[in-house]
């Protein structure tokens, strides 16, 4: 007898009633970039569509996050000041600080996700207090540890941790207990891998190594196991959401997550991703919205139940016409 899968193919109405799988702008959170000076709205070239944002800008994009109907936004802040030890990471008056502040007034129920880590702070490009050419990996959580909680000082409802330094969410964890901070989540950056896809990130936030690379303290791309290790290590250390980015490359590490961990998982659906996507599109040579929006379920059939996109605010407005 034949098996005629094809039965519940027959039309939409019954294609919608045995989906799987479904997107929605719940799921995303969108990026945002943020400069110090005034009136500064600056698209970024390597990624076109998303700009830096000064303070006073910051108006218009919470309302674009608002009506789409996102929830959350995750902060990179770009100083105009970098030292070797990032001071400005931890500055109450840092950028990520001020602008945690504003969004907050602007509008108290978008979540505040930050990205805490010291590349974007340091003058020498890497993720952590430097000695001689290596970083230095337990002084460097001490100030992992600091910069969290200024984040949180400020009004931050989450923290996200992207160095990679061993044992960082349990020194976030620490110290945020400590400073009677027990209800403020930790996302991890679980499986952060040495990846190519990287790109347009740090043209974006100016955050390229000035020597070396980060294969010392990101991942290996060749490795799987060890994702499932780090994964395991950043639950037993508090971590409360564990993250796989890139995504499209690592949909396999996504789904070992997912098969292991009874956690929310978070792929982030990176910088070279998204320009890649981008600049098809503008040539004509693909569907940008069909693409899109395959590749964004397609990460959450592996496993994911977050999506850190640049194409959040798109996305979320094309589901929204659907």
């Amino acid at each position: 007898m034949i098996k005629r899968g094809r039965r519940l193919r027959v039309n939409e109405a019954t294609r919608a009633l045995v989906r799987e799988n479904s997107l929605s702008s719940d799921d995303f959170i969108y990026p945002i970039f943020v400069v110090e000076g005034e009136n500064i709205k600056n698209e970024i070239s390597s990624l076109p569509g998303n700009y830096h944002y000064s303070i006073d800008r910051l108006e218009e994009v919470v309302k674009e996050v608002k009506e789409a109907k996102v929830r959350g936004i995750m902060l990179f802040g770009i100083p105009e000041h970098k030292d070797s030890c990032g001071s400005e990471a931890y500055n109450e008056e840092g950028i990520v600080q001020k602008a945690i502040r504003k969004i907050k007034e602007l509008d108290k129920d978008v979540l505040v996700i930050t990205d805490v880590c010291m590349c974007e702070y340091t003058d020498h490009g890497h993720c952590g207090i430097i000695h001689g050419t290596d970083v230095d990996n337990d002084e460097t959580i001490e100030y992992i540890g600091k910069i969290a909680l200024s984040h949180v000082e400020a009004g931050a409802d989450m923290v996200a941790p992207s160095d990679m330094m061993d044992g960082r969410i349990g020194k976030i964890r620490e110290v945020l207990d400590k400073n009677n901070f027990k209800h403020i989540p930790i996302m991890a950056y679980s499986a952060k891998y040495c990846s190519a896809f990287y790109g347009p990130f740090r043209e974006a936030a100016n955050s390229a190594p000035q020597f070396g690379d980060r294969k010392t303290y990101q991942m290996d791309p060749a490795n799987l196991r060890e994702a499932i290790r780090e994964m395991e290590q950043d639950i037993e250390e508090g971590a409360d959401i564990i993250m796989v980015k890139p995504a499209l490359s690592y949909l396999d590490v996504i789904r070992k997550a997912r098969d292991n961990f009874d956690y929310p998982i978070a792929a982030y659906n990176v910088s070279g991703e998204y320009a890649m996507v981008k600049a098809a599109a503008k040539m004509g040579w693909i569907d940008e919205k069909r693409i899109v929006l395959e590749m964004l379920l397609s990460m959450k059939r592996a496993g994911a139940d977050i999506i850190i996109t640049y194409y959040s605010l798109e996305a979320a407005k094309w589901l929204k016409k659907m």
